[in-house]
């Protein structure tokens, strides 16, 4: 099994909307490749303009067959309007449990 941790900043003040604009425009598109994933959480305390995604696979194949997918357009219009809350780079950590 293998994790992938992902930590997403957001502009401080747009954590709401870009949750709405992801459960509307890029959750369903990623559960499509990727599957269900293991948590998707939003900081309470600490960095609060964050949100983290976990993705389990069975391994490292796994993981690059499943996240070498081409964007389709409709990948790419969500990631232009996820683009509008001017995220951050991801920081993200693939890890063994």
């Amino acid at each position: 099994m293998l994790l992938d941790h992902r930590t997403y900043t957001v502009r401080a003040g747009c954590l709401r909307k870009q949750m709405a604009l992801y459960e509307k425009h890029g959750l369903a598109v990623q559960k499509r490749h990727f599957g269900e994933p293991l948590a998707w959480l939003v900081a309470e305390t600490g960095d609060v303009n964050s949100y983290v995604h976990i993705w389990v696979y069975e391994d490292a194949a796994d993981r690059s067959r499943r996240r070498g997918w081409s964007p389709r357009p409709e990948t790419s219009t969500a990631m232009s309007i996820s683009g509008s809350t001017r995220m951050r780079p991801i920081v993200a950590a693939v890890a063994r449990p």
